[in-house]
């Protein structure tokens, strides 16, 4: 089985070099061995991310349903958690599901409530609800331990969900993990612009990664989020964590993750930087880095259960 799972992730490896730092922080086996063990070959790249799972919902009373995909399979089980207004569909939610389905192992993506195929109405979402979300999707479909993969955002939420559900979810990896950030950036603002998108009730958020230019975020998005703050403190997250970062990401900069790895309680930390990616992480080599943490991970927990 482990041959055959190594044969699977061996057909990701670029023949080139990476162009990425790990910096640990915890006395662990760490990327490093599986890069010494897989045999390098060309790249295979998703076949036009093909998607094979069908749309499904997850009814919830009194609050929106929920859509998801779900592959089915071994544990632990990988759940995407997308960045702000992301969708299920998006390309590294996709490769993951590949890449699972390579492997064997159970695969869930979904739309947050208020965002896709979901039920909901984005101008009323708050970080609180969509914490809410992310624990439906773990109480109700995941089956077993998880692996939680959080994009920006959705590595914020990540965090609350570890701690929520510290029983069931057995490790996490952020990319570009945007813990506080929208807060932070708020609180940075001039004190008159801060006063004007009160008023208003919505921030113009510039940013090259929307169709507009910019991301209309509620006033009401952000007061609510200074709710669920975690850098302030200490994190009381103790899974093993690998936090993938970009120090071109000109959203999150890539000091966060440090200090998210500094706050969590955890040992088994690394923070992996790749000096030319942005905020997006969606490149070839960048997915590649991306499932070699996600088997790395795999691995390890198989181990420690064996």
């Amino acid at each position: 089985m482990a041959v055959a799972r190594l044969a699977a992730v061996a057909a990701w490896v670029p023949c080139r070099s990476w162009g990425w730092a790990a910096v640990p922080f915890g006395p662990h086996r760490g990327l490093s061995v599986l890069l010494a063990r897989i045999p390098q070959r060309a790249p295979r790249w998703l076949p036009a991310c093909r998607q094979k799972t069908s749309l499904s919902f997850l009814n919830r009373p009194d609050l929106p349903n929920l859509a998801y995909k779900k592959l089915k399979g071994k544990s632990p089980g990988i759940i995407f958690i997308p960045g702000y207004l992301s969708y299920m569909n998006g390309t590294k939610a996709l490769a993951i599901e590949e890449f699972c389905k390579s492997l064997g192992h159970a695969c869930i993506r979904f739309d947050y409530s208020g965002v896709g195929s979901s039920d909901g109405n984005s101008e009323e979402s708050t970080l609180g609800k969509w914490r809410k979300d992310v624990l439906s999707i773990i109480d109700d479909l995941a089956d077993g331990p998880q692996i939680l993969v959080g994009s920006s955002l959705g590595g914020w939420l990540m965090l609350h969900a570890a701690i929520a559900r510290p029983e069931k979810v057995v490790a996490l990896i952020g990319v570009a993990t945007a813990a506080d950030t929208l807060v932070t950036k708020f609180n940075q603002l001039p004190v008159e612009l801060k006063k004007e998108v009160e008023m208003k009730g919505v921030w113009s958020m510039p940013s090259k990664y929307s169709e507009e230019g910019v991301y209309n975020v509620q006033y009401s998005f952000i007061k609510e989020a200074e709710h669920h703050c975690l850098l302030h403190s200490p994190i009381p997250v103790n899974c093993p964590i690998r936090l993938l970062h970009g120090m071109k990401d000109d959203i999150v900069p890539w000091h966060t993750s440090m200090q998210v790895a500094d706050r969590v309680l955890s040992t088994d930390v690394d923070v992996i930087l790749r000096k030319h990616s942005d905020h997006r992480m969606r490149e070839k080599a960048d997915i590649q880095l991306l499932v070699y943490t996600i088997d790395d991970l795999i691995d390890k927990l198989s181990t420690i259960v064996n």
